[in-house]
């Protein structure tokens, strides 16, 4: 069975219009859209995708995105983040059937997942304190400025626009607020949704992670950057079962209007993680940054104006 969720090669003059197309050599730079061009083609959910192909072969759902949103953007580059939005080449592969792992694993800064509009969830940020892998900046808190849009979004030197929150330019288009919607699929192949479900009475409710900050102080230099608990940090959050509706990874089993016998799905929230940093399957290699997989794109490291080793694989078929 195939997808193929783009526009027809009648509306190619449309998709360079709307793509802002500056020949940079590096790939083709993104200018935001005046109008959201692309809304008058969406009865659903999935035909909001313009600029992917989702097929399925071999047991693998195969994801061919340019990564580029197909909603109003942030000004990029701005003071915190000197990126232009650029066309990537990704080929994302997650399993058709997921299955639950013995143990869950963390992203080591691996892509989550992949939103349907073809844009990668990537939560944690390449800043740390002094260096150390423990101390990592959360992109999300008040505290650290990394040039953010309104969408929880900014830019990767290599121009690859990713969400570290919730995608509200994307999720906006639906009735997000009063019903589970599926907007992703996460790199070990469970789909992805926004917070908000239906309690055992039918009433609405947000759906809460059991993340809470810890108690105390940090350890001080040279173990820890010291000071307060107060999320300017990732390891500023501990996990507390039973503290909220979701689990380790901010996800749950329940029943879903795409699932009505139920399945285990991860959720976007409004607190931390708010992408969640673990998966509960086994997640695929696509999904790592750079080389050694050479299924996309490759990529250093991932915050502002950073440079990192590039690696590129031959760019999937265009179906526009």
């Amino acid at each position: 069975m195939q997808f193929l969720l783009t526009i027809c090669f009648l509306l190619a003059s449309p998709i360079l219009w709307a793509h802002g197309v500056h020949g940079t050599g590096a790939g083709r730079q993104y200018q935001k859209p005046d109008t959201d061009f692309w809304s008058i083609f969406i009865p659903s959910t999935e035909a909001a995708i313009t600029h992917m192909d989702i097929d399925e072969k071999l047991g693998l759902r195969i994801i061919d995105s340019d990564g580029l949103p197909n909603h109003k953007t942030g000004a990029f580059p701005n003071a915190h983040n000197p990126n232009h939005i650029e066309e990537q080449y990704y080929q994302f592969k997650v399993p058709l059937h997921p299955q639950k792992a013995a143990h869950t694993t963390p992203l080591n800064h691996a892509d989550f997942g992949v939103a349907l509009n073809g844009v990668p969830f990537d939560p944690e940020s390449a800043e740390f304190w002094n260096g150390n892998r423990d101390w990592n900046e959360e992109a999300m808190s008040p505290d650290v400025n990394l040039g953010l849009d309104s969408n929880n979004a900014h830019v990767q030197p290599t121009g690859a626009y990713h969400y570290h929150g919730m995608p509200i330019g994307f999720v906006d288009k639906y009735n997000y607020r009063s019903t589970p919607v599926m907007i992703g699929y996460a790199a070990d192949g469970f789909p992805i949704y926004t917070p908000y479900a239906q309690d055992v009475n039918g009433q609405k409710k947000t759906l809460r992670s059991s993340y809470r900050l810890k108690t105390g102080q940090r350890p001080s230099p040279p173990n820890g950057p010291g000071g307060t608990y107060n999320g300017l940090y990732s390891n500023d959050y501990e996990f507390v079962s039973g503290a909220g509706d979701l689990d380790q990874c901010n996800g749950r089993t329940a029943v879903t209007a795409d699932f009505p016998q139920g399945i285990y799905y991860y959720v976007i929230t409004q607190d931390f993680p708010f992408i969640p940093r673990c998966w509960v399957g086994t997640a695929d290699a696509s999904f790592r940054k750079g080389p050694p997989t050479g299924n996309r794109r490759g990529i250093g490291p991932q915050g502002p104006g950073m440079n990192g080793p590039m690696g590129m694989r031959p760019p999937p078929p265009r179906r526009f």
